[in-house]
C-alpha cells in the first residue's frame, strides 16, 4: 500500500475545505464571509509609495484606475451593531486579472493589524489581516479614514446614503510588520450598484494580485479554498465584476 506524498494530502484537503465551503455557502443561501454588503462603482489612484519602494509596481509608480468597490458586515449584525467591517476594491487594470485587495476592520498599530476587530462605524482602519510578500520583504496593506472625507455612517444604509450626496474617500497604505502606515493612494467610492451586480461580484484575494506581489503561509491556502468553494456554490467565477461594467 502506497504512503499518500505530502502534495496528495494537502490536494485532498484543500479540495476536503473548498466542498465543506461550497455546503454551507448553500444553506445559508448567501456569500459564506460577509454576506451583507452594498456595491460601488470607484476610483483608485495611486501617488506612488514616499521612501523605499515596495517592489510592486501598482503600488509604487503612479496611476489611476476604475475600481468596483464593496462595503460589508462579517457576521452580519443587525443594523448599527458591532462587527468585524469588511472593505472589497477590484482595481480594474489594463492587466489580464485585476487587482483584489480585502481588508477588514482592525487596529491602527503594528500589534493590532492582524487582529480582526469589530466596530460600530464604517470609519478606521481596514487591514489585509495577514501580509502579503513583496519581493522578500512582508508587508500590509490597509485603507486607513480619509479626514478630509465625508463619513460613512454606521450602517450599510447609511454608507449608501453617503455616497448619494458625495464621494466618500479612503487612504490607501502600506506597512511592515514593526513601521508605520506609508500612504500610496486612495480609493474614492462613486455609484452604488444593484443588489443584482452585488449579488454575482466574486473578489479572489489570492490569485488576483499584481506582478511582484504573493499571498503565501496556512491562512493563505485557507482562505483560497473557502473563497473557492463560495464561489463555486453561488456559480459565480473569479472574474465575476471583472469588466468595467461588472458581469451580471
Amino acid at each position: 500500500m502506497s504512503v499518500p506524498t505530502p502534495s496528495t494530502v494537502a490536494a485532498r484537503a484543500g479540495e476536503a475545505l473548498t466542498h465543506a465551503a461550497e455546503v454551507l455557502t448553500r444553506l445559508r443561501r448567501a456569500r459564506l464571509l460577509h454576506p451583507a454588503g452594498r456595491s460601488f462603482a470607484g476610483e483608485v489612484t495611486i501617488w506612488g509609495t514616499g521612501g523605499p519602494p515596495t517592489g510592486v509596481p501598482l503600488l509604487d509608480e503612479p496611476g489611476r484606475y476604475p475600481a468596483t468597490i464593496r462595503l460589508s458586515k462579517g457576521m452580519p449584525t443587525p443594523g448599527s451593531w458591532p462587527d468585524v467591517l469588511g472593505l472589497a476594491v477590484r482595481v480594474h487594470t489594463e492587466g489580464d486579472r485585476p487587482f483584489d485587495l480585502l481588508v477588514s476592520s482592525s487596529g491602527a498599530p503594528p500589534v493590532l493589524r492582524s487582529v480582526p476587530l469589530p466596530r460600530r462605524r464604517f470609519a478606521g482602519t481596514y487591514s489585509t489581516i495577514v501580509p502579503l510578500h513583496g519581493g522578500r520583504r512582508r508587508l500590509w496593506l490597509a485603507a486607513l479614514a480619509d479626514p478630509d472625507s465625508p463619513g460613512l455612517g454606521r450602517s450599510l444604509a447609511e454608507a449608501a446614503a453617503a455616497t448619494r450626496v458625495d464621494e466618500p474617500r479612503l487612504v490607501l497604505a502600506t506597512a511592515s510588520a514593526v513601521g508605520p502606515w506609508r500612504p500610496f493612494g486612495q480609493v474614492s467610492i462613486g455609484t452604488q450598484l444593484s443588489a443584482r451586480q452585488d449579488a454575482v461580484l466574486a473578489f479572489d484575494p489570492i490569485h488576483n494580485l499584481p506582478d511582484g506581489l504573493r499571498a503565501t503561509g496556512v491562512l493563505a491556502w485557507l482562505r483560497d479554498h473557502t473563497y473557492r468553494g463560495s464561489r463555486r456554490a453561488r456559480g459565480a467565477s473569479v472574474q465575476s465584476g471583472g469588466s468595467l461594467g461588472v458581469t451580471v
